[in-house]
């Protein structure tokens, strides 16, 4: 592998200092990957208006097709940041407008490319906000084929398409989860059940691996739900994450809560170990992680 700079009229900067990352990466066979330390792209999904697409200038690599928003990784930049500052750079893109869904990375060993899957949670209009756009569109999902795509991009669209159709929703049987670290938490189940859905705030950014929850994609970002009983219904909510307070027996809100999500099409996990639980959910056609497999994500500070 060897790393080059742009030469004239290939992608870069028009203007201001040039970031280290912005270099060719040269695979020994001679394939040229751009970003010295990989590259990541925002695809912003609209219900109504589709994803937005980039139609990229003439003098940028593979000019004239249509891709992502997106470009070279800064050095020490995580993949969502680059791709959210790329997006933000190339078409106006305000951060706190689209939620990250999932992720999904290209690895050729020497170089990456994460695609950052993000839903638009605030209508926004794209900006041509440097010299890399010819033009900037919200495409629907079933017209994207129809444009001359960017090879990279083509090559990926069919498998982020049917992903965009899942939904994967996380729910959690707080009482269980807490129950299974003797901590001394049945001498303040409201405090125990507070910290547990601090710790489950840490999800909400970090995402949990497609694997996981048998899905495609690298990382996804689920609806979390955590459900709560008795006592620790007085237990603060933080945000981003939703609680659902047990009026009477939690199993029977947990069951009722994922027969709803699975009936809105929903890919449905529930958190338990008890296993009559895990057995009437499985019916409705949830699947089931113990509370280990939680608590492994999670982490031990709950200020974290």
């Amino acid at each position: 592998m060897t790393i080059e700079p742009p030469a004239p009229g290939e992608p870069r900067r028009p203007s201001g200092p040039r970031d280290p990352g912005d270099a060719w990466v040269i695979a020994p066979s001679g394939e040229r990957y751009w970003g010295r330390f990989g590259a990541a792209g925002l695809l912003a999904v609209d219900p109504r208006r589709g994803v937005l697409l980039q139609h990229r200038v003439g003098w940028s690599h593979f000019g004239g097709t249509w891709g992502l928003p997106g470009g070279a990784r800064h050095q020490g930049e995580g993949a969502t940041d680059a791709a959210l500052r790329e997006a933000r750079e190339e078409a106006g893109v305000p951060a706190a407008a689209v939620r990250p869904r999932f992720v999904s990375v290209l690895d050729v060993e020497i170089w990456t490319y994460t695609t950052v899957v993000a839903e638009v949670v605030v209508p926004f209009e794209p900006v041509i906000a440097d010299p890399e756009s010819l033009e900037l569109a919200w495409v629907g999902i079933d017209e994207v084929e129809d444009y001359p795509l960017h090879p990279g991009f083509g090559a990926a669209w069919p498998l982020l398409r049917e992903s965009l159709r899942t939904r994967p929703t996380l729910i959690i049987d707080v009482a269980n989860v807490v129950g299974a670290v003797p901590d001394g938490w049945w001498r303040d189940r409201a405090g125990a059940a507070d910290r547990m859905l601090r710790r489950l705030r840490h999800l909400v950014d970090a995402g949990v691996d497609g694997e996981a929850l048998g899905l495609r994609g690298d990382l996804w970002f689920p609806r979390i739900i955590g459900v709560v009983e008795g006592e620790a219904r007085r237990a603060e909510v933080p945000d981003g994450l939703e609680v659902v307070l047990a009026s009477e027996a939690g199993d029977d809100e947990i069951v009722a809560t994922a027969a709803a999500a699975a009936a809105r099409g929903e890919a449905v996990t529930v958190v338990t170990s008890d296993r009559e639980l895990a057995a009437r959910v499985g019916a409705v056609g949830a699947a089931t992680h113990g509370a280990r497999w939680l608590l492994d994500r999670l982490p031990e500070d709950v200020s974290a």
